[in-house]
Order: C-alpha cells, then sequence, then structure tokens
C-alpha cells in the first residue's frame, strides 16, 4: 500500500476526532480497552501527542518538550481541546522536509517520517479503544487498517519486548484485517 503517512495520520485524527465529537458528558470516565485508561485519560493522552508534535517535528528534545503534557489537557472543554491540538499536529505535518527531519524521541532519534508512523498508529488503534467505550462505530478504515498492519510488522516486537502492548490473543483462521491488527496490538476483537 502507497499512502503518504502524513495522509494517514491525518485521517486517524479525524476518526479519532468524529468519536471524541460523539462522547457524552456521563462517558468521560468509561474504562476502555488500553488497560488503565479511561476515556477522559485516552483523549488527554491524544491531545498530549497532538501538542507535542509540532515541537519534536521543529527538532526539540522530548524531555524539553514534556512539560507540554502535564496535568489535565482536556480542561472545561475536552473536545475542543483534542480539535484544537490534532489542527496543530496536522499543520505541523506539512512542511516538505518533515519525514526527512530527526526526532528526539525519549528512547533516541527517529526520522520524522518513522515518528509520523507511530503516532498514524497509536492515533488509530485509540480509535477503535475509544468507540468500543462509547459504544460507537467500531470499524476502522480499511486502507489506514492496512497502512497501519504494514507498517507494525516491522514494529510489533519492539513494541511487545518494551511491555507497551499485550500478548497477542488466539484468532481463528480467516480473521479480517482489523481484527488481526487489533490482535497483533494485543487487543481482543
Amino acid at each position: 500500500m502507497t499512502m503518504d503517512i502524513r495522509e494517514a495520520y491525518r485521517r486517524a485524527l479525524d476518526a479519532f476526532g468524529a468519536h471524541v465529537h460523539q462522547v457524552r458528558a456521563d462517558q468521560w470516565r468509561l474504562p476502555t480497552a488500553c488497560a488503565g485508561w479511561d476515556v477522559h485519560g485516552m483523549v488527554d493522552h491524544l491531545v498530549g501527542e497532538s501538542l507535542l508534535a509540532p515541537q519534536l517535528l521543529a527538532g526539540r528534545q522530548a524531555a524539553e518538550a514534556a512539560e507540554l503534557t502535564e496535568g489535565d489537557l482536556l480542561g472545561d472543554d475536552p473536545v475542543k481541546a483534542f480539535d484544537v491540538a490534532a489542527a496543530a499536529a496536522a499543520r505541523a505535518m506539512e512542511a516538505a522536509d518533515v519525514l526527512t527531519r530527526t526526532v528526539h524521541l525519549s528512547f533516541g532519534d527517529v526520522s520524522g517520517a518513522e515518528y509520523i508512523a507511530e503516532l498514524f498508529a497509536d492515533t488509530l488503534i485509540h480509535t477503535w479503544d475509544l468507540a468500543r467505550a462509547i459504544g460507537g462505530d467500531e470499524r476502522l478504515d480499511p486502507e489506514l487498517v492496512e497502512v497501519c498492519a504494514e507498517w507494525f510488522a516491522g514494529a510489533e516486537e519492539g513494541y511487545r519486548q518494551a511491555g507497551v502492548i499485550a500478548e497477542r490473543p488466539p484468532l481463528p483462521e480467516g480473521t479480517d484485517p482489523q481484527t488481526r491488527l487489533l490482535a497483533a496490538w494485543g487487543r481482543g476483537g
């Protein structure tokens, strides 16, 4: 599949945002499929990633930019907080050289393309987590599932060794691509 990773990330942000707009006032404390996070915590996490993206893509060290993600980032208007942060992240992807920039993450330097792929994958998987938590449409964009699965095939073992994803649950033969991707990320479908 040949899709610009920036476009995949923008589409994933849009899909996640559509679910954020559906969260009712009584759903912010519901648990998600991502262990230890409720809806509020997950959206706060994505707002934090979106706020960091422009800073890290501009060359700041992760440790220097960390103060951007301290405390509750959602405030009194979680939907607006997400929309503003997502728009900033999307704008940060527009620079012609963004894919070849060096991004200084806490665990080491990566290319802009790799960093954006990580943001994209995290956003896509959390889109399913959020949809499941709030009773929304859990179907992910099949093109984005394909892009994510292709990228994650080379990253899965590192994620598992780092302890950031659970073990793969067993799947029957003939399982659809979305369910296979979610299982790779340690999610039961």
